[in-house]
């Protein structure tokens, strides 16, 4: 069952609870909601644990949406979040989903730990001009050009037309927030992350996200950089959930 919060901009943000224990946000990536979401098994697999929070990202699923858009207004979400469920809360961040939580954490919200799955922290932020054209396109053109950059070819063809694509689709305008995250996380940024975190990569990955993974971890005062066995750009859950519960029961035991 799903229940709703309101961040700080009226905007109202839909999420759900499992399990018990410490709170642990998981935060999906780009295109990626509850409906349309590979985090529903990790959720399970970390519900002994954990009081696991799923949530819709604004402009996604259940949740509302309010312009203009900003970073900082996905943050305030997640303090939303955080407040509503006991105050503090780690995070587990998929993809871009890692760069709001890096921003969270650096924004200073109470995340007492936190793993990210490759990151993609680039040396230089995108370019705003592939931003732009992201909004002018929409739809599935919208989709097919943020995967186009990113997705092997041989994985995008095995996308499309599916229901996960016809998902994406779906919140095709929410691809352009995700690029202006990017275009916000820098060196300085991560910097003032002093969480301890834990940065994953997928052993199936390509360089460039290997390659991300291992930059974000050197620039974060606080992490451990670790390869898992995958696919490209995933980690089974079965593989991955330990080595959250591994981590995270130790940043716990710290404190």
């Amino acid at each position: 069952m799903s229940a709703t919060v309101t961040s700080r901009d009226g905007t109202r943000i839909a999420y759900e609870l499992t399990g018990s224990g410490p709170v642990l946000v998981l935060i999906d990536a780009a295109g990626h909601f509850r409906a349309n979401s590979g985090l529903g098994e990790l959720a399970g697999l970390l519900a002994g644990d954990f009081t696991v929070l799923r949530y819709d990202r604004r402009g996604r699923g259940e949740s509302g949406d309010t312009a203009p858009y900003a970073p900082a207004r996905e943050v305030e979400d997640l303090a939303a979040l955080i407040d509503a469920t006991g105050g503090s809360a780690a995070l587990y961040g998929y993809s871009s989903g890692g760069l709001l939580a890096l921003h969270a954490a650096a924004g200073a919200l109470p995340v007492p730990g936190m793993v990210l799955l490759e990151p993609p922290v680039a040396d230089e932020p995108g370019p705003k001009e592939f931003t732009a054209r992201l909004r002018e396109l929409g739809g599935a053109e919208a989709v097919e050009f943020f995967l186009g950059g990113i997705v092997p070819g041989e994985v995008l063809a095995g996308m499309r037309g599916t229901p996960h694509w016809d998902a994406m689709v779906s919140v095709a305008p929410t691809l352009a927030y995700d690029c202006e995250l990017s275009e916000a996380t820098d060196a300085g940024l991560l910097g003032r992350v002093t969480t301890p975190v834990l940065v994953l990569d997928s052993a199936g990955s390509s360089g460039d996200l290997t390659g991300m993974a291992a930059s974000a971890a050197a620039l974060l005062p606080n992490a451990t950089h670790r390869s898992l066995p995958g696919e490209w750009h995933g980690v089974p859950a079965p593989v991955l959930a330990p080595v959250l519960r591994t981590f995270l029961r130790s940043v716990h035991d710290d404190r």
